[in-house]
């Protein structure tokens, strides 16, 4: 029950901050001059995939919030909580689950440079692991590559994956008008390494993304969007991770002020 009150919570925060955000902007400007961003985003998947790793079959609710400082010469710091809540109960896997982002991004002329770390919380088994991240982002290059490096050191015994991902990254929007609407066609991808993290071996995934970015409001965008998960090495072995290649679909919404 404390489990869903909170994810309520959440989603009932968002959905304030998205009407606070339209209220704001049009209004008054009130964050513009605080010099903070407030985004968040709301999400539903057919399934939920993660790096490869297949958590869940059934139907998926993920709502985010995120709180930014302004850019500064000493950089940039973002805290956040990523929350995932299981729609249905046609399956045997329980993929609940609360995380906790706090990140430093330093901005330099041609790239970004990020330190991060994320607890995770897998309430649905009473488990929960913890992380560091470093990547290094080139947002004015062609498709904004992206490369970051996981570390996972969360014990085994308490959920943990004790392990390393490697990931690399790239995006490309095309915006274009349809009947006086500005829209985009966005798509995306990574291919990731995988060593022991929540397997034995190495392997990883490779995952496109296809989505449509529509304008509801100043703040306010839906985009759906299709998905493709591939995992490849000892995370698609039978004996090892066991995972197989799976389309999924969904809708996102963001909201940013």
């Amino acid at each position: 029950m404390v489990k869903k009150a909170i994810c309520m919570f959440v989603l009932v925060f968002f959905l304030g901050l998205s009407a606070n955000a339209f209220a704001e902007t049009e209004k008054t400007g009130l964050l513009s001059d605080l010099k903070v961003e407030v985004s968040g985003g709301l999400s539903v998947f057919s399934q939920y995939i993660w790096r490869g790793f297949i958590m869940d079959r059934d139907a998926v609710l993920q709502p985010e919030v995120y709180v930014s400082t302004p850019a500064t010469k000493f950089g940039k710091l973002k805290v956040g909580m990523w929350v995932n809540e299981d729609l249905q109960n046609s399956d045997n896997l329980n993929s609940d689950e609360f995380d906790y982002i706090i990140d430093y991004t330093y901005d330099f002329k041609h790239l970004s440079v990020s330190l991060g770390h994320t607890y995770y919380d897998f309430t649905g088994i009473n488990k929960f692991s913890r992380e560091f991240y470093a990547g290094i982002s080139f947002p004015s290059l062609f498709l904004s590559p992206s490369v970051y490096y996981y570390r996972d050191y969360g014990n085994h015994n308490s959920g943990g994956g004790l392990g390393n991902y490697t990931v690399i990254n790239g995006a490309y929007s095309l915006p274009f008008v349809l009947k006086g609407y500005g829209l985009s066609l966005d798509l995306s991808g990574h291919v990731g390494f995988n060593h022991n993290l929540f397997m034995d071996g190495d392997g990883g995934d490779v995952a496109w993304k296809i989505g449509l970015t529509m304008p509801l409001t100043k703040n306010l965008k839906f985009t759906p969007n299709v998905n493709y998960s591939i995992p490849f090495g000892d995370l698609a072995r039978e004996s090892r991770g066991n995972q197989k290649a799976r389309f999924y679909g969904g809708g996102t919404l963001v909201c940013s002020f």
